[in-house]
């Protein structure tokens, strides 16, 4: 299993975001029971957001996010960073080692 943070950049108005959220959320909700995800939320100031997801690939990470409707709307960009999480809290071990 890989390790990606999505930094994610809001690229219209806040305020269309916020139109958007509940849709969003939904969205990342689909991740989440797919155990793709372990964490997001919004960056401070709120010019974007933060996910912590998993996958076999960075294709397939990227495939899952072109499902956003943030995406899908043109309201943000994507960055996919992989990294390799050697060191963690010990309750995160089962969704690291993917069991």
């Amino acid at each position: 299993m890989k390790h990606f943070l999505v930094n994610i950049t809001y690229m219209v108005p806040l305020a269309k975001i916020n139109q958007m959220l509940p849709e969003h959320r939904e969205f990342l909700q689909e991740g989440y029971n797919k155990g793709l995800l372990l964490l997001s939320g919004p960056r401070n100031p709120r010019t974007g957001g933060i996910v912590i997801a998993r996958s076999e690939s960075l294709e397939g990470i990227k495939s899952f996010f072109n499902d956003d409707p943030y995406k899908i709307n043109n309201c943000a960009i994507y960055e996919f960073i992989e990294f390799d999480p050697v060191k963690r809290q010990p309750l995160l071990d089962e969704w690291v080692l993917g069991k």
